[in-house]
């Protein structure tokens, strides 16, 4: 058992850093203020994978033998859309500036600020739990079969015990790389190498986008 849940893990950290995760968590973290934020962004977006995770894996065993299993590979749609919505939403961030002046000891002085980092950051923690919710629509076949064919598990609660370890690593693995995302940013305090890195996680998710949707409408 210790080394089930062991390859669980690693399987987990694995998985979280599948392209569609990455790209689509970038573009949220590159605008982290801190590496605490950093966590516990990554942290939302893995709670919301994993409630979806649990919940499809239960419907998965339960009708794995009906028509259900033959849509799940529509859920792809759900991401690929995502990931387009989340790229025209990084490129309107960068835009998004304001010179705002204020006045220090009858001295003036003009500051750009970023409203997207001073009024939605709070709201970001519920973008990306809702976002690992979506994720979690795309992957729960591949759980399935793994703990069933690959390890052998055929009880429900075997499979969920496997998939709360698989979540675990989903976390763990999340968080490095949000904290090897954000930690140069946060050295550098530069405004235009986030802009830069903004504009490069925004084209990569319309891409990444564009080519899981490409195949549905074929």
């Amino acid at each position: 058992m210790l080394e089930l849940a062991f390859l669980a893990l690693l399987l987990g950290i694995k998985h979280s850093y599948d392209t569609d995760h990455l790209v689509v968590v970038s573009n949220y973290l590159i605008k982290s203020p801190s590496i605490k934020n950093t966590v516990k962004l990554s942290t939302s977006w893995a709670i919301g994978h994993m409630i979806t995770a649990g919940i499809i894996t239960v419907i998965l065993y339960t009708f794995r033998e009906t028509f259900f299993k033959i849509y799940l590979n529509y859920f792809e749609v759900a991401v690929a859309i995502m990931l387009i919505a989340l790229g025209v939403y990084s490129f309107k961030d960068i835009s998004i500036f304001h010179r705002l002046k204020h006045v220090h000891k009858t001295e003036k002085h003009e500051h750009f600020h970023s409203h997207t980092e001073i009024e939605k950051i709070a709201h970001h923690h519920w973008h990306l739990l809702g976002i690992g919710i979506v994720h979690g629509l795309a992957s729960n076949d591949e759980l399935l079969l793994l703990f069933t064919l690959s390890l052998g598990i055929t009880s429900l609660a075997g499979i969920l015990g496997g998939v709360a370890i698989f979540s675990i690593g989903v976390v763990l693995g999340m968080c490095l790389f949000g904290i090897a995302i954000t930690m140069p940013l946060l050295k550098t305090r530069s405004g235009k190498l986030r802009d830069y890195v903004s504009v490069i996680a925004g084209g990569l998710s319309l891409i990444y986008g564009a080519y899981l949707l490409v195949p549905f409408l074929l």
